[in-house]
């Protein structure tokens, strides 16, 4: 491909934006490889090209010597992205109150055109932030609620989620009801029920994972959203986990509100998030950092978190570029087939159980399993240590297993050896 061709194919993807002309990072061999080996390949045998997926691992700079099946709790950043936020941390120590409030802040406009191209959205329904934690807490405590007031949370939530609606419940009188999911479930009818047989008239407020992270379970949001609209239920969608890993457009959930951390799937840098609100809600939410006009009618009155790492901040357009280049249609089927790869592989030795659905509805990157007799924490250990193999144990409500998340640096040669390990496991 000559030079020429390729600088147009940079253009159209975004990889000469401002941005990256101040950064001065040029794409990496492997987005160069990515159009050479992806134009006119067939696109499912493309999910299978390991030659393909080994090129785009060297996007990554993972370790060596330690397999990360723990890409659920937070993913690294390809190598262009941490080259941003280098670069932009050095431009920023050179005349901080500057080239930080002058400069980098200028750059957000930009960025929140981005994050609401990928997200399906205006840019008006879009405010950057930390984390999900910080842009879901911002809705709970901005809510106004009153005693008696009906919440419905799941208890497979994520517990900073859940401690936020009980200190609600403990100050202000509020009634919190559980829902409690058997997991996993393929059966769209039961996982709608429980939901809605929780509702009563007094129900002001549905609270949602659209990806459960202790077993990736996903949830079918858009339905339980539309039982909740119907019945007058404002609905907070949880997206942790699901944005920039399934492909969707917020707005088709039925999310009122929605928030994310893009340091997980989206691969930019650490402490980033983004948060959603419905262009017709935001008057009717208090930001969590006060500021003139908490009622005003302008998302961007949730971005006044004081001095803030401009740095990480404008890294994230490097990220989105990423995705953008890679696609997320494609990235979704590898990572279903990365998952499903493992799974496969191991269901049938003695003692494994499985707790995540190998269905593509139902699941994507995040997969869950137990070894009878032996407690989730026995076999992370075991494959930490003799097999340099990272997952997490998880024991949560009824959920209790290793949570295996592979990633799109992820090899199916290292997941043979994750296999090899629970295989050695199960014989010891």
């Amino acid at each position: 491909m000559s030079f020429f061709a390729r600088r147009e194919f940079f253009k159209k993807t975004g990889l000469f934006s401002a941005a990256g002309l101040l950064t001065g990072i040029q794409p990496s061999f492997a987005s160069e490889t990515f159009l050479q080996r992806s134009h006119g390949s067939n696109e499912e045998s493309l999910i299978t090209d390991e030659d393909f997926w080994y090129q785009v691992q060297q996007s990554f700079t993972v370790s060596p010597g330690l397999i990360n099946l723990n890409n659920g709790g937070v993913s690294p950043a390809p190598r262009t992205v941490q080259e941003a936020m280098k670069r932009y941390y050095d431009y920023s120590n050179e005349t901080p109150s500057y080239y930080m409030w002058r400069i980098l802040d200028q750059g957000r406009e930009p960025l929140r055109q981005q994050l609401a191209r990928l997200a399906g959205c205006s840019a008006e329904e879009i405010a950057i932030n930390r984390n999900s934690s910080e842009g879901l807490e911002t809705v709970i405590f901005g809510m106004s609620l009153s005693a008696g007031d009906e919440i419905v949370a799941s208890k497979q939530d994520y517990p900073n989620m859940i401690n936020a609606w009980k200190q609600r419940a403990a100050r202000e009188g509020i009634k919190l009801v559980w829902v409690n999911l058997e997991l996993p479930s393929e059966d769209e009818d039961y996982l709608v029920r429980q939901y809605v047989n929780a509702f009563t008239s007094k129900t002001k407020v549905v609270h949602l994972t659209h990806i459960i992270n202790w077993n990736g379970q996903v949830l079918p949001v858009k339905k339980i959203a539309q039982e909740a609209h119907r019945r007058g239920i404002e609905v907070i969608v949880d997206g942790a986990h699901s944005f920039a890993h399934l492909e969707f457009a917020i707005p088709d959930l039925g999310a009122d509100y929605f928030a994310t951390s893009l340091h997980k799937w989206l691969y930019a840098p650490i402490g980033s998030g983004m948060l959603y609100i419905k262009k017709e809600k935001i008057a009717g939410i208090y930001p969590l950092f006060a500021n003139e006009n908490p009622r005003s009618e302008d998302i961007r009155k949730f971005e006044a978190l004081g001095t803030r790492p401009f740095f990480i901040e404008q890294a994230i357009g490097k990220a989105v570029e990423f995705n953008e280049m890679l696609g997320l249609a494609r990235k979704q089927k590898r990572l279903h087939y990365l998952k499903n790869y493992w799974m496969e592989r191991v269901r049938s030795l003695p003692g494994v159980s499985l707790h995540t659905s190998a269905d593509p509805r139902w699941a994507c990157a995040i997969g869950n399993m137990s070894v009878a007799g032996k407690t989730p924490g026995e076999l992370d250990r075991f494959l930490l240590e003799k097999y340099k193999v990272h997952t997490v144990a998880i024991q949560w409500e009824n959920i209790n297993g290793i949570r295996v998340t592979p990633n799109v640096y992820t090899t199916t040669r290292q997941l043979d050896q994750f296999i090899e390990g629970v295989r050695a496991f199960t014989r010891g």
